[in-house]
């Protein structure tokens, strides 16, 4: 379609910049079409000028005309050559500039006319149907026909003015009759004041402009109802005769009527509409009350998306019918008397339209064209073909030419002749639409437009495309080969494109190298490298997941990449769509080949892909998030099946939550003990819906059931109900029957007490029996008790007695129990084991051997016999003070059976004394006579310390303290030395020290570039002892640090460096000058080499400095620095700076304060003259008197002591200029006042000297002078002075 057309101009000029303008309209008219065997000349194709064909831009436009201004034809086109035009009317030719009526305006690429006549009468000659014709070389193209009608504006009819009378309750219609006009008005009710009419569902508008009401009321009256009537094209709005309408009263109650259909009338309207109209359904009813209307779709469902409601729903609008449209639809009023319908029969047709456009293409001599054109409408168009606008009845004499009934054209063997414009025309009764299409034949030389040299890669696998784009008419021959390869075709994975490319199937790393695509019978050729990379695979694919609600889930996906490629991307995707990382719930985070999922929920529950992207290729693995959760817990518990001791309890199991049940748990209640909670009673396998459970008797059970999954247990299931068993005698008898007597004389006979629920009875109890072993005979002694343990007393010491106990309730008693052993409490042993004797091993270790006790002196169970070894002291002390001196005992325990023990870990050169007792549960027996003996004499322990110090560069001197554990007399020492070295096997080199008492000793001529390994042994008589070790070097001589770090800051300079190991430490110190300060050099404190760092301080900001490093009156290094900061300017010295001039400037404001408080003063007395002699003279204007409410009124002084005072000394002021009114106006000040508080000594300095302390405190409470006086004038302020200007 000619709108279509232009769209693709201009697209197309977008796309083509470096072409010429008529090339580019040319090539985005021909769009490409599958599978035909056409011309597109591509972009990049280098041609210096071709022809192209007419193409109509602009259509003619049907017209109305209502004046001579709208009389206007315009056709647009282009083409090179620019084509000329002509018109056609009526289908007759029309040469608009012959008629002196008509005015022409031909400008490059268009046509138009229109009228220079000033009457509309003259304008109905050029009524008719238009055509317009673009010619040039290549043909015709023909356009649109545009419908040019006349007719006369709408106009203002007199009227006559309407008065209607109505009664209350019925229904009315006000007539619009709006001018009869081709136009299509819009009708707009109003008053007067320009406002509308209030509709709704009773008043409406109908589609003929009259205003509809369902019934009235006696507010309807009024005189204004005006319809005005707008025509858009005209841009007018008539306003017809304002219409009085006056509703009588009802004299009795309105009666309710049934709905009636005003509009349309009858029951039945069939209705005709073409395709993509706006089509209205109207229905207008009467009634009281006022009537529902509804709408629907007797043949189908009724589209919401297709219609709308509108005008209080007494309106259907289809927007854009289709002929889906087309049915049955009816409208229902309804209302409390009744309801009534009206249908509407929609007919929906259809003018032409295209369903398949012929596109017009570029073809080469000898193709075979082929134009497909259909359209559609009702009734179904007629195709037919035109060329160059000239029916094809009369000029198809041709062969080649055919066409076919489904409306396509079909040429054979074109040739340079062939090229034209063919016209497609679709006709029915609704219209005509038509559609151009270029046949251009044409010959272009062969190109091939891939540039030369371009390499490609791909993974193996892929598909691999190796370009060669060619163009020419006719098409181009294309021939790849390769270097590797001597014949391409032979393998099936290689195919040759139509295009000119070669695709490769599945690429491997055997198809790398170069290729040559060349034009056959040219010499024209490229060659292209191929090269083939590793494919991406993920080795560690994402697991499947099943996961708890709100845990974290966390997928990974590990890949591998060809090392020639970038780092992949790794996209997830959950349901294939893509993951973004959350940065505001921190749902998904991306931690490099994981996704991390936090929280999960139901939401979550989805399949995720990891999908591992290369500039090449791509991987993906998939995984699912399953959510699951402990099981919901079993349901309707039911006990069946009840025996004896066994029930059987049923369940339904509950939701396993996507986890499945492995397995139940059963628990029960006892309800006699429910301080014991619920307990395990029984498992069963999740695939069980009953459990067989065993139960105790004389027990009252509820039972309940837990599920269990892979992630947790459920909930508990709601208890079932009670179950009682009944009562039975005991089944068993208690366990661990035993004697526990402690005490002599009694039997304590104690046991493991039954559980409850073992006692299957009332009255349980237990029954205690005991008889001696030997001399008793079968009589058994028997007592009852409920608890263990049970105690017999006078019995005897340590006697074997036959023991048992039996369960007994009152159903029975337990089975006959098996008797045990017991005995009655032990005492402790009554003798001291014999015959001991100890034997010396070696100096740390002895055997003790001793005769046995007789087992009935133990009076008890014999558990083994104790040796004691006192640790008196050293060999070394004498014999008279080691009874005195215990240092440390050691106990050492045996079995009850042994007579010898070899004691080890004894301490050499010492004196033991040595005891043995027996013992048993009761306690220890009579020690022996005490044994003494001594150990002789063992090898020292090592040296306590071994200090190395070196005090010069081949000597070290050793320093050591004596072992603390001698073992003996100490007779000196072996010292043993060797070089440290990487073979470790340089010879020993020894030193002995025979005498004990030295403590160091000085070694020389040692390497001072190798470290040593010491070894220090004490010796004894014995032997030598433990070595003590110690590796060590020489010192070597110091010197001043090299490679010295510099850190400089505002104030400072941080100075770090590596001090250097085995050095004696030096002291340096650092010098600086500061640039501008002349030659004076700063020296900082001294520096220990062996610091590592230093900070010089007390550096001026953004400062230039020098700095020397000195060592021995040496300097060793002198860099610069430049401090970090803002320099400081330094102020100039003036008189301002000076210490004299500041003192004197202070002396002055001293000595001027000092007079100033003077003053003040004096002027708070007011004067230094009495009261009565201020009342004779004149009025100061100081002291004029003041409201009431001024603050700082003048009041004299009334004590007799301070006019004495006055009196006797003499004025402060009355002569001074220092203390006139002018010295005291402070820069034109209205008012100062000055607060002054002074202690008792000031106010004595300003008085009377002569009078002592008495006088001060004889003043009035109101004198000025008194510290604590405050006068009453100041309503609790203290006292002030205000200065008056």
């Amino acid at each position: 379609m000619p709108h279509t057309q232009r769209q693709q101009v201009g697209s197309r000029v977008q796309c083509s910049p470096h072409l010429l303008p008529h090339l580019l309209l040319l090539l985005l008219s021909f769009a490409a079409q599958p599978g035909r065997a056409a011309i597109h000349i591509p972009p990049n194709y280098h041609i210096s000028d071709l022809k192209r064909p007419p193409m109509i831009t602009t259509q003619p436009e049907s017209v109305t005309v209502f004046s001579v201004e709208d009389l206007v034809m315009r056709c647009e086109a282009t083409g090179n050559p620019l084509p000329i035009f002509r018109w056609t009317k009526d289908g007759e030719e029309f040469d608009p500039g012959s008629d002196p009526e008509l005015k022409m305006s031909e400008l490059s690429g268009s046509s138009a006319f229109y009228t220079l006549s000033y009457t509309m009468d003259t304008l109905k000659q050029y009524q008719g149907k238009y055509v317009c014709y673009a010619s040039n070389d290549l043909g015709t193209a023909v356009s649109h026909e545009a419908i040019l009608n006349t007719d006369a504006p709408p106009s203002q009819q007199k009227e006559k003015k309407v008065n209607v009378k109505a009664e209350e309750g019925n229904s009315i219609v006000l007539k619009c009759n709006p001018p009869q006009s081709s136009m299509e008005p819009i009708i707009h009710w109003m008053d007067w004041g320009l406002h509308h009419i209030q509709l709704s569902e009773r008043v409406v508008v109908g589609k003929d402009g009259n205003l509809y009401f369902a019934y009235l009321t006696t507010e309807d009256s009024r005189q204004d109802y005006t319809c005005n009537v707008q025509y858009l094209a005209t841009r007018t709005i008539l306003a017809k005769e304002p219409i009085t309408l006056t509703v009588n009263p009802s004299n009795s109650v309105l009666r309710n009527r049934r709905p009636h259909m005003m509009r349309p009338t009858g029951s039945q309207s069939v209705y005709h509409a073409l395709r993509g109209q706006t089509v209205e359904l109207e229905c207008i009813v009467q009634g009281l009350p006022t009537p529902k209307v509804s709408w629907l779709r007797k043949d189908g469902e009724l589209s919401e998306s297709r219609t709308v409601k509108d005008m209080h729903d007494r309106r259907l609008r289809f927007s854009n019918i289709s002929e889906s449209d087309g049915g049955e639809y009816q409208c229902m009023a309804e209302n409390s008397q009744g309801k009534v319908t009206h249908t509407y029969i929609v007919t929906v047709e259809a003018a032409p339209y295209w369903t398949k456009e012929p596109v017009s293409q570029l073809y080469a001599p000898g193709e075979t064209v082929r134009l497909d054109c259909q359209a559609d409408g009702i009734p179904s168009p007629i195709i037919s073909w035109t060329n160059n606008g000239n029916p094809l009845s009369a000029t198809n004499k041709d062969s080649r030419l055919t066409l076919t009934n489904s409306g396509s054209l079909i040429l054979k063997d074109v040739n340079f002749g062939d090229t034209a414009i063919y016209q497609c025309r679709a006709s029915n009764k609704h219209g005509t639409i038509i559609t151009n299409t270029n046949i251009y034949v044409i010959e272009l030389p062969p190109q091939i437009l891939t540039e030369d040299g371009n390499a490609y890669t791909f993974t193996e696998g892929q598909k691999a495309l190796l370009e060669c784009d060619t163009f020419g008419s006719p098409k181009p021959k294309v021939i790849w080969e390769s270097s590797s390869t001597s014949s391409l075709l032979a393998d099936p994975r290689i195919n040759p494109l139509t295009n000119g490319g070669l695709e490769i199937m599945n690429v491997t790393h055997d198809d790398e190298g170069m290729y040559t695509c060349s034009v056959q019978n040219t010499n024209l050729s490229i060659s292209v490298m191929l090269e083939v990379l590793n494919r991406t695979v993920i080795i560690t694919p994402p697991q499947d997941l099943r996961l708890q609600p709100g845990k974290t889930a966390v997928f990974t996906c590990v890949s591998l990449v060809d090392t020639k490629l970038d780092p992949p991307l790794i996209q997830w995707r959950k349901n294939e769509q893509k993951l973004f990382q959350s940065h505001s719930d921190e749902k998904y985070t991306f931690d490099g080949p994981d996704l991390i999922i936090a929280n999960v929920g139901p939401d979550d529950e989805a399949v995720y892909t990891c999908q591992v992207i290369t500039k090449l290729d791509m991987a993906k693995a998939s995984s699912t998030l399953t959510l699951c959760d402990r099981p919901d817990p079993p349901v309707l518990l039911q006990i069946t099946d009840s025996k004896r001791r066994a029930v059987t309890l049923n369940w339904t199991p509950g939701d396993d939550n996507n986890s499945p049940v492995l397995e139940y748990l059963v628990e029960f209640e006892d309800q006699d003990l429910k301080d014991r909670g619920w307990e395990e009673l029984k498992r069963v396998s999740g695939n069980k819906e009953r459990a067989s459970l065993p139960l105790w008797p004389y027990m009252s059970y509820r039972f309940r059931v837990i599920a269990i999954n892979d992630v947790g247990q459920s909930d508990p299931s709601k208890p079932s109900e009670i179950h009682n068993t009944a009562a039975e005698a005991p089944d068993d008898n208690p366990e661990d029957v035993r004697s526990e007597s402690t005490d002599p004389d009694t039997l304590v006979i104690s046991w493991k007490e039954m559980d409850k629920r073992n006692f299957n009875g009332p009255d349980f109890k237990y029954r205690v029996l005991w008889r001696r072993v030997v001399g008793s005979g079968p009589t058994w002694n028997t007592n009852y008790t409920t608890a263990s343990p049970f105690t017999v007393n006078d019995i005897g010491n340590f006697s074997a007695f036959d023991i048992k106990v039996q369960a007994v309730n009152g159903k029975g008693e337990g089975p006959e129990p098996d008797p045990v052993i017991g005995y009655s409490g032990e005492d402790v042993p009554l003798e001291a084991p014999m015959d001991v004797g100890v034997k010396l091993l070696n100096s740390t270790t002895i055997t003790v051997a001793w005769a046995a006790v007789d087992r009935e002196t133990v009076r008890g169970h014999l558990l083994g016999y104790k040796i004691y070894l006192n640790r008196i002291g050293s060999g070394g002390h004498h014999r008279g003070r080691r009874s005195h001196s215990l240092e440390s005992t050691m106990v050492v325990e045996t079995g009850a059976n042994e007579e010898k023990r070899v004691i080890s870990d004894l301490r050499p050169y010492s004196h033991y004394a040595l005891v043995v007792t027996v013992f048993n549960s009761k306690g220890e027996g009579p020690p022996s006579e005490t044994l003494p003996f001594k150990t002789p004499e063992g090898v020292p322990g090592s040296p306590t310390t071994f200090i190395l110090d070196s005090q010069s560069e081949t000597e070290i001197t050793l320093h050591w303290t004596p072992p603390s554990q001698p073992n003996g007399v100490l007779i000196g020492y072996l010292l043993q030395y060797q070089q440290v070295v990487a073979s470790d096997d340089s010879p020993m080199q020894v030193e002995t020290i025979d005498d004990p008492k030295v403590t160091h000793l000085t070694l020389r001529g040692l390497d001072r570039h190798s470290h040593y390994r010491f070894y220090l042994r004490g010796r004894t008589s014995a032997g030598d002892g433990e070595p003590l070790m110690r590796e060590g070097a020489t010192t070597l001589d110091g010197g001043p640090p090299a490679n010295i770090s510099l850190s400089v800051g505002e104030n400072s300079v941080n100075l770090s460096w590596v001090a250097k190991k085995r050095h004696r430490n030096v002291s340096f110190q650092i010098q600086y000058q500061k640039k501008n300060d002349g030659p004076v050099w700063k020296t900082s404190e001294k520096v220990n080499s062996s610091q590592s760092f230093y900070q010089l301080q007390g550096l001026t900001p953004g400062s230039h400095y020098r700095l020397r490093f000195i060592y021995s009156n040496t300097s060793f290094w002198e860099p610069t620095i430049d401090t970090t900061g803002t320099a400081v300017t330094e102020v100039q010295p003036s008189i301002a700076t000076q210490g004299w001039f500041i003192g004197l400037v202070s002396a002055i404001v001293l000595l001027l304060l000092i007079l100033l408080i003077l003053c003040f003063i004096k002027r708070s007395k007011g004067g230094k003259y009495s009261v009565k002699d201020k009342e004779e003279g004149p009025m100061d204007s100081e002291a004029r008197p003041m409201k009431d409410e001024t603050f700082g009124e003048y009041r004299s002084l009334e004590s007799d002591l301070e006019e004495k005072r006055t009196a006797s000394q003499p004025s402060l002021g009355e002569e001074s200029k220092l203390c006139s009114e002018d010295n005291l106006d402070f820069n034109g000040s209205s008012a100062i006042t000055t607060e002054l508080n002074m202690d008792e000594s000031l106010a004595s300095q300003f008085s009377r000297p002569s009078e002592g302390p008495e006088a001060t405190h004889g003043m009035p409470d109101n004198s000025p002078l008194n510290p604590s006086a405050v006068s009453p004038a100041t309503n609790g302020m203290p006292n002030s002075v205000t200065i008056l200007d």
